[in-house]
C-alpha cells in the first residue's frame, strides 16, 4: 500500500539507495539551475535531505519501507504564494505523486497560501500528473546560458540603482509588458505580483532606466559562480541591444551566465542570443490556484435595474 507522509530521520537511506538510483530532482527552481550539474549524485541526495530536515515542508510516498517518490515546498516572496522546490518520482506512478500533490496543496492551504506554482522540463513525465493534480501551464520559457564572465561594458543607458519608491513603476511596467494570460496567474495585482516574485537564492541589485517620470526599465542580476540576470523593458529610447550589455556586466567574475526568457518575448531572446548566448533547456512553468478570488459587488443605479415579479 502507498502512502504520503511527512518525512522521517531514517528516510535518508531510502532515498540514496532506492534501487541503486539517486533520482533526480524534476522541480527547476530559479535559484537551483545551473548548480544541481555540478555536484554528484550522493551529494545532490545527500544537499536535498539536509535541506529538508531544516524546516522544509516536505512530505514523502512510501510503499512498506521504502521511499517512492517525494515533494518539497517552500515560500516565495510572501506567504500567499508558494512554490514547489523539489520533486522526485523514483517509478513514474502518476496516480501516486498525485497524492503527494494533495497532500502538499493540503497542508500548505493551512499556512495561507493562495498559489503554487511549479517549473518542469519541457518534455517531463512530471507535466501531464501536474495537470491531473490541478496545475495548468500559463508560460513556456528557455534558460539561455553563455560560459565565461561579462568583461565591463560602457553605455549611454543611465541606468540607476532601484530606490523603495519605485516599486509601483516597476509594476506598471510589467502590466504593459506581460501578456494579460500571464499577469492574471502570477501578477493580477501589485500584492499578487510582489508576493510571487522567486527566490533568487542570494543578494541581488536592481537597476532602472527611467525615461520623463515613467519606469520603462528594469533589470535584476545575482553575481556568483553561476550569474543570473533577467530584464523587463519598454523603452521610447533605447533597444535591447542598448539596454542588455549593462546588465549583463553587473553579473561580474562569473563562470556561466544564465538568463530566463518567455517564449512570448522573441525580441529579447534574440538580443540575448546576439550577445553570445545559446539556448540550454526549455520549461514549463504551471501553476494552481487555492483559493476562489472574491469577485467584488458592484452597486448597480436603480433606473439600469431589471425589475423582477
Amino acid at each position: 500500500m502507498t502512502s504520503a507522509r511527512h518525512p522521517l530521520p531514517t528516510d535518508i537511506v531510502a532515498l540514496v539507495s532506492f534501487d541503486g538510483r539517486v533520482y533526480p530532482n524534476e522541480a527547476k527552481p530559479w535559484d537551483r539551475m545551473g548548480l544541481d550539474a555540478r555536484a554528484r549524485p550522493l551529494e545532490t541526495a545527500l544537499e536535498q535531505w539536509f535541506s529538508f530536515a531544516t524546516g522544509k515542508h516536505t512530505w514523502v510516498r512510501v510503499r512498506g519501507a521504502t521511499i517512492h517518490g517525494l515533494i518539497s515546498a517552500r515560500r516565495r516572496a510572501k506567504r500567499s504564494a508558494w512554490e514547489v522546490e523539489v520533486l522526485i518520482d523514483a517509478d513514474e506512478d502518476s496516480g501516486g505523486v498525485s497524492s503527494l500533490f494533495g497532500r502538499m496543496v493540503a497542508g500548505i492551504s493551512k499556512l495561507g497560501a493562495e498559489r503554487i506554482f511549479l517549473r518542469l522540463d519541457a518534455g517531463s513525465h512530471l507535466v501531464r500528473a501536474a495537470r491531473e493534480a490541478g496545475f495548468f501551464t500559463y508560460v513556456e520559457q528557455t534558460l539561455y546560458r553563455r560560459e565565461g564572465s561579462a568583461p565591463p561594458q560602457a553605455s549611454s543607458v543611465p541606468w540607476r540603482a532601484r530606490v523603495k519608491g519605485d516599486l509601483f513603476g516597476v509594476f506598471q511596467l510589467y502590466s504593459h509588458v506581460v501578456p494579460a494570460n500571464v499577469r492574471a496567474i502570477e501578477g493580477a495585482t501589485l500584492r499578487e505580483w510582489q508576493a510571487a516574485l522567486e527566490p533568487w537564492g542570494g543578494r541581488h541589485s536592481d537597476l532602472i532606466l527611467e525615461e520623463d517620470g515613467v519606469i520603462t526599465g528594469w533589470s535584476r542580476s545575482l553575481p556568483g559562480h553561476v550569474g543570473r540576470f533577467t530584464v523587463l523593458a519598454q523603452s521610447r529610447s533605447f533597444t535591447l541591444d542598448d539596454l542588455l550589455p549593462a546588465a549583463v556586466s553587473r553579473v561580474g567574475q562569473s563562470g556561466c551566465l544564465l538568463t530566463l526568457v518567455p517564449r512570448h518575448d522573441p525580441a529579447l531572446a534574440a538580443s540575448v542570443e546576439r550577445l553570445g548566448f545559446s539556448p540550454a533547456e526549455d520549461y514549463v512553468v504551471l501553476a494552481k490556484r487555492l483559493v476562489k478570488p472574491v469577485e467584488e459587488l458592484v452597486p448597480e443605479a436603480a433606473s439600469t435595474a431589471v425589475p423582477v415579479n
